[in-house]
């Protein structure tokens, strides 16, 4: 899940670029956020969870139907700060629409969640401990946690090497997770992405948070945590960060 707080002009997508642009100093004390993936379980929960902070809340989902019953539900919670927007976050055209949407009504972007995922297994809690942990594949380990030699190209490389030994049948024998490693793997990438952008966009507060093994669709509601509890992490790195 990557948040960005108080995103000016600096990210690769329109939708994290040219939003920020003269900016009405009437909505200047305002703030507004976007959660990606938000028709249910954790996105949901974090667009109640910011909304319920005073921040106007842009709730997206591919599904429109879905969408405009999530947020008919906070509604009826008492949350008149959430409006819905169609968003398919791997659709071009979709996060475009998006992007002008909010450069129109609200002319700035403070807080982006990218929550929405695709899921493609049934995901073991215990995956969900940190690549530290599972991924002992010393070259890889040494070449993501070197923050400040990190760059796309080398977390393509250790992608690269590590569908290699997948193709070949030897993820393991070369250090790699035994267990659950596409999925492992590309948490730790996307970590070690995280630390590119955030070191490329200094005026930007961009994080990287996992909230753990959470009882929710994506998981087939085998979870062991709430998602009240442990969306509130994420929500606590977007409305404080500077």
């Amino acid at each position: 899940m990557g948040i960005s707080s108080s995103v000016p002009s600096v990210s690769k997508t329109r939708l994290e670029r040219g939003i920020s642009s003269s900016v009405p100093s009437v909505i200047a004390i305002f703030r507004y956020a976007v959660v990606t993936g938000a028709n249910k379980g954790t996105g949901f929960e974090i667009c109640r969870q910011l909304a319920s902070n005073g921040i106007t809340v842009m709730l997206t989902a591919r599904d429109d139907k879905r969408g405009l019953e999530a947020v008919e539900k906070l509604k009826q919670s008492g949350y008149d700060n959430v409006i819905f927007h169609q968003l398919d976050v791997a659709d071009s055209a979709s996060v475009e629409s998006l992007a002008d949407f909010v450069k129109s009504k609200f002319g700035k972007l403070d807080i982006l969640v990218n929550n929405a995922g695709i899921n493609g297994v049934v995901v073991d809690g215990g995956a969900l401990s940190g690549f530290d942990k599972n991924v002992i594949n010393e070259w890889a380990v040494g070449v993501l946690r070197d923050v400040e030699n990190l760059t796309e190209e080398k977390v393509d490389e250790v992608l690269r090497k590590y569908l290699n030994d997948f193709k070949e049948g030897s993820p393991e024998t070369k250090g790699w997770p035994a267990s659950m490693s596409a999925y492992i793997m590309s948490k730790a990438t996307m970590n070690a992405y995280t630390r590119i952008l955030a070191k490329k966009y200094p005026n930007v507060v961009i994080n990287c948070v996992c909230p753990g093994y959470v009882k929710t669709g994506l998981t087939y509601n085998s979870g062991a945590l709430t998602t009240k509890k442990r969306c509130r992490k994420s929500c606590l790195l977007s409305i404080v960060a500077k």
